[in-house]
């Protein structure tokens, strides 16, 4: 057994017959302060701590973006304020006219206005993802040694929260306005569900967006152009049957219309039909393309 002294200070052990090496801890390593020594305890013998799981660094990530609201509340106007002004609007300037009292049209309408408010916010997901990207976090995100798109589904599974919050609002100003839903607790806590799963879904169109756009308000006027035209021709305010027939075809096909389908069929306790299925398809469908081209592009985003 012979031993020397590596360039590093490091006491080095060599057995000559079998060929092994053996490091210890440097010379003087009970020497310097305890910080020091706690230092090179951790580099000489500690062993390497395991790569964190895909879940915990999503779930980590989505702890961020509730952490945003806490420290600037100002982000909880949009699931406040906006999904109350825009049922009682509506509710008080349209239920007259369409169905004769606002007791009668709160209950057609109250479960599109849930779909609508809450696909509406969905868009602050790209311009929050932008403003990131313009600080250069997202830089620091990708040099960690974690699952790539965690950062992306973590701030997805935060804003799932905020939906949350904003359809909790909504039923809550239903009620008050007369709204009684024939599928009791159950079928709204399941209909909200439907309308969660479709917002986690579409945000996912939002980031893809926002890694393409330059700056938070082309990506805010580029999800209005498209948000718009799909939650007025849909069948949120009106039954289709009293629109023309080109545009009642486009309603048909519009899977926003489907989502409010299948949100009043399970708050009204009625027998699901197909537009729930068409939901699910849709939700899969959105995940698998435009997740794959979030990640493609959000390897070279600046």
């Amino acid at each position: 057994m012979s031993e020397r002294m590596g360039a590093d200070g490091t006491a080095v052990q060599r057995d000559g017959r079998r060929g092994t090496r053996t490091e210890t801890a440097p010379t003087g390593a009970n020497t310097g302060t305890p910080a020091q020594q706690a230092l090179l305890a951790v580099l000489v013998s500690g062993e390497r701590p395991p790569a964190p799981s895909a879940l915990s660094t999503s779930l980590t990530f989505g702890h961020r973006a509730l952490l945003k609201i806490r420290h600037v509340p100002e982000q909880l106007f949009d699931v406040t304020l906006f999904p109350i002004i825009m049922t009682l609007l509506f509710t008080f300037i349209f239920g007259g006219a369409l169905a004769g009292s606002v007791e009668d049209y709160i209950q057609f309408f109250m479960p599109g206005v849930i779909v609508q408010s809450v696909v509406m916010i969905t868009m602050y997901t790209g311009t929050t993802i932008r403003n990131d990207i313009e600080k250069g976090v997202f830089d620091r995100f990708r040099s960690l040694p974690i699952w790539r798109p965690s950062a992306l589904v973590g701030m997805l599974l935060g804003d799932t929260v905020r939906f949350l919050i904003a359809s909790t609002i909504m039923v809550g100003v239903g009620l008050l306005l007369g709204w009684r839903p024939q599928g009791g607790p159950v079928g709204v806590i399941l209909g909200i569900l439907v309308v969660l799963l479709f917002s986690f879904s579409i945000g996912w169109i939002w980031t893809f967006i926002a890694l393409l756009m330059r700056s938070s308000g082309a990506v805010m006027g580029t999800s209005m152009m498209v948000l718009m035209p799909l939650t007025f021709a849909s069948n949120i305010f009106v039954s289709p049957t009293t629109l023309p027939d080109w545009l009642e075809a486009f309603v048909g096909v519009n899977p926003l219309s489907h989502v409010v389908t299948s949100a009043r069929e399970l708050m009204g306790g009625q027998e699901l039909g197909s537009s729930f299925l068409v939901v699910l398809l849709w939700s899969a469908g959105l995940v698998l393309v435009f997740g794959p081209l979030t990640m493609w592009r959000y390897r070279d985003a600046r």
